[in-house]
């Protein structure tokens, strides 16, 4: 072993400080006059030696945990490096054990990223950006190992630092990938279950421990380390998945229950609820699910709504297969899996996404335009070509990896507007003196149309609070406002939940001052394709739950909680309830214990109050599933006529849904705690009786019993503007559902 040519001072110093472009041009093997130099740093080692066939040769140290020397060669053999550290223990990839095992040189690889996957990285098109960035356990000319690669354009060096190298970066330097910003190093034997995060050096030189925007598993927080990561789980539903891609879900069922994971049963893994969430929801008769955000997140009281692990299902719960078999189970129930999709905003801790690479990366550069204003987080900068590719992919990440049926997108309005929660000169106009964001709408089309082309049967659905004109139009559609469609399937119609809501919070006796709030709703029903949310939102905060808003005693209460869902299951629009309002729980939310299911112990005494509740739920699902006039014709205004919309005296509200083949279903809601006997109904002459398919008055969910038991004979007596009319018994509180008998 003769001695090598030692580093000069500054890449000897850049390599040290982890500032260097390339570590692979100093370190491993390079041919130079008079054999093979050799390199390796490795601080703390005793001594390092090459070894390859018929060849074992000391490298002589060189300071700073450097090694060198140049060997007689005429090539670079396939050789192996053996490092010894104090004690007798030798590294093996992972650890340092007593084995003496020659371990590969992490500098002897060509990059294990294609060229490919940096050009669509550099056009913002990587639609399976998670493919490249990352980590990804691998076997890269022969040799197991894992490829580390991050973007990080901004640094002026990047290590590797985890549980394999006692959380020093110094021997992992990583190489830049040319001018992608592209980090990437190829670590032989690290494997499934490393545990890692980024060492950045900043421009002004300072370091920062970084963990991996990509990752795809992470440490259970408040431990905030990436993990390497890969899926092992096989999946089951492909029969779900053809079905599901030959439905349109606009002219289909769809009743969602909302769910919070990690309280609706305190303590569940994700395996655990396998077991019990599918069946739960089954048994009530839901279509889907929509989870509560399920990204890692580092503050549990944020309900997953600031996220800093977003290709990682949070750690509370389980693994990442863990998460697969769950939404696996639920669709063997038949039971769709809808998943909360936080692209707004992202928390500023220090070791997650903010300022990454030592300079804002995925915030705008203003630090006015990229501070949230209302929950002290950061907005992304859907401007940049890279970050909205991670956003992008991030939607299809959940789609592809995850089976995912659909995306409830939140806060989309405060990704819309410029101006949003801010004052005048808080904010700067778009390059036409508006107020929307131009790169949003961009990011949102994009994101969209990818879903859709990609993912058969996906849906997306916008949490969109103003009157933005094309939500739920298609991207290439441009409207009056100039704009084309956002390209959503479905939004929610917060008007709707805030108008109804106000209305059944007034004492009867005043509701008719407030008649308007029930019925505003049909003028731009089909404006948008609507979901009708009573969501967690909605039950938290003082805001009291569903049962809670209503006035009167408990008895009122109940009945008009019962006559409101009856009312807003027939109303056009699909349906979502969060959990515990399906059996009336009097309390708030709250995520530290969950829904109070001791309501339904048989030994509380107002158990069959709370069951009755659960016993109607149970019902509008499947009289709803099995009444195509209440789905068939959702987003079309020739599915809905009103009947009688003014009855302001009355409290009365009643409406006819109409299938495809034009069967129809009479809704009849009566808002006053009186019963009205013999309260006249115009219906269609073709219909010649009509029968009760549901009536939320009844004794069985703890209603008076006041019934219509025997078909209704429709009489030549015109109402309503219609030829013929009925004469129904309207029970107090209640809403009935009357169809042809």
């Amino acid at each position: 072993m003769l001695a090598a040519a030692p580093l000069g001072d500054t890449d000897r110093e850049r390599l040290l400080s982890g500032s260097h472009h390339d570590p692979h041009a100093l370190l491993g093997a390079h041919p130079v006059r008079g054999g093979i130099l050799f390199r390796a740093l490795r601080p703390y080692a005793r001594s390092v030696a090459v070894t390859a066939t018929g060849l074992r040769a000391q490298l002589r140290p060189e300071g700073d945990g450097l090694f060198s020397g140049v060997l007689p060669l005429r090539g670079i053999p396939d050789y192996r490096l053996l490092v010894e550290y104090e004690n007798g223990q030798y590294e093996t990839g992972q650890t340092a054990q007593t084995a003496q095992t020659p371990q590969h040189d992490p500098y002897r690889f060509l990059p294990a990223l294609g060229e490919l996957d940096l050009h669509l990285i550099g056009e913002g098109r990587h639609e399976e950006l998670w493919r490249a960035l990352g980590t990804h356990p691998m076997t890269h000319h022969g040799v197991a190992g894992t490829r580390f690669t991050v973007w990080a354009p901004d640094a002026r060096g990047v290590r590797v630092a985890g549980d394999f190298n006692y959380w020093d970066g110094t021997a992992a330097p990583m190489r830049s990938l040319g001018g992608s910003g592209v980090w990437e190093l190829f670590l032989p034997g690290v494997g499934d279950g490393a545990v890692y995060k980024f060492d950045i050096t900043r421009p002004d030189g300072s370091h920062t421990l970084r963990a991996d925007p990509m990752a795809r598993h992470t440490e259970c927080p408040p431990a905030t380390a990436s993990i390497v990561h890969t899926s092992h789980h096989e999946w089951r539903d492909a029969e779900w998945l053809a079905r599901r891609a030959g439905q349109c879900v606009h002219e289909s069922p769809f009743s969602v229950y909302e769910v919070h994971l990690p309280s609706w049963r305190p303590g569940l893994t994700y395996r655990q609820l396998a077991e019990q969430l599918p069946a739960y929801v089954k048994d009530l008769g839901f279509t889907h699910v929509e989870l509560m955000p399920v990204a890692e997140h580092p503050f549990g009281g944020s309900w997953g709504y600031q996220v800093t692990g977003f290709y990682a299902p949070t750690a509370r719960l389980g693994t990442p297969d863990d998460f697969k078999y769950l939404v696996d189970a639920l669709h063997r129930a038949g039971i769709g899996v809808l998943v909360d999709w936080v692209p707004a905003h992202f928390p500023r801790d220090e070791w997650a996404l903010a300022e990454f690479d030592g300079r804002p990366l995925y915030e705008p550069a203003d630090p006015a335009r990229a501070a949230h204003p209302d929950w002290g987080t950061l907005e992304f900068d859907y401007g940049r070509t890279e970050v909205r590719n991670f956003l992008v992919a991030n939607a299809v990440y959940w789609c592809e990896e995850f089976h995912v049926d659909g995306l409830r997108v939140d806060a989309v309005a405060s990704m819309l507007y410029l101006d949003y929660s801010r004052e005048p000169g808080q904010w700067t106009p778009n390059a036409h003196g508006g107020r929307e964001n131009l790169d949003a709408v961009a990011f949102l089309q994009e994101m969209n149309a990818t879903v859709y082309r990609r993912c058969p049967g996906v849906l997306t659905i916008a949490e969109e609070s103003t009157a933005w004109d094309g939500v739920t139009r298609a991207t290439h559609h441009v409207g009056p406002s100039g704009f084309g469609g956002l390209g959503f399937g479905l939004k929610w119609n917060m008007g709707w939940m805030h108008d109804s809501l106000g209305y059944v919070g007034h004492e009867p006796v005043h509701r008719k001052y407030h008649h308007h709030e029930m019925t505003f709703s049909m003028v731009y029903a089909y404006s948008e394709n609507y979901v009708l949310p009573i969501s967690h939102d909605e039950v938290v905060h003082g805001k009291r739950s569903l049962v809670s808003k209503m006035p009167g005693d408990w008895w009122q209460r109940r009945a008009d909680h019962r006559a409101y869902l009856g009312f807003m299951w027939a109303h056009p629009g699909k349906q979502l309830l969060f959990m515990g309002q399906e059996f009336a729980q009097g309390a708030e939310w709250s995520e530290s214990h969950g829904p109070d299911w001791w309501l339904l112990d048989p030994s509380y005494s107002a158990e069959p109050d709370h069951r009755g509740v659960r016993d109607l739920v149970r019902e509008l699902n499947q009289v709803y599933l099995a009444t195509p006039a209440l789905w068939q014709r959702d987003t079309v205004p020739e599915g809905f006529a009103w009947v009688e919309g003014d009855a302001r005296e009355d409290n009365v509200f009643a409406f006819l849904r109409f299938a495809a083949d034009g069967s129809p279903l009479l809704a009849i809601s009566n808002f006053s705690p009186v019963v009205r006997h013999d309260y006249r109904i115009g219906v269609p002459d073709h219909i010649p009786l009509w029968r009760e398919a549901l009536n939320t008055d009844d004794g069985r969910y703890g209603g008076s019993g006041v019934l219509n038991p025997e078909p209704l004979k429709a009489e030549p007596t015109a109402w309503h503007g219609r030829p013929a009319s009925i004469l129904p018994v309207l029970p107090p509180l209640a809403t009935i559902w009357l169809g042809p008998a």
